[in-house]
């Protein structure tokens, strides 16, 4: 599924592109409909980064199995495991 959202849209909320999707991935994270990774995924920003962009907003992280197991492969296609 795509979304599309209008230069409108981005204009008036005086946006980028990736500032809209960070906003979006962090707004579904802390309402518990995305996971660490999924939301990492949307916002298009490495787990470390989306992390630090939650902390800089003082937003919990929920690191859950699905979490670990997205870090524990991620470690592996890296050559780190």
């Amino acid at each position: 599924m795509s979304i599309e959202i209008s230069d409108e849209i981005l204009s008036a909320t005086r946006m980028t592109e990736a500032e809209m999707r960070q906003e979006i991935a962090v707004m579904l994270f802390q309402k518990e409909k995305l996971t660490l990774a999924q939301a990492s995924r949307f916002a298009r920003m490495n787990p470390i980064a989306f992390q630090h962009l939650l902390a800089s907003r003082q937003i919990p992280v929920h690191y859950d199995v699905e979490d670990f197991e997205q870090d524990i492969k991620n470690l592996r296609e890296m050559g780190r495991l």
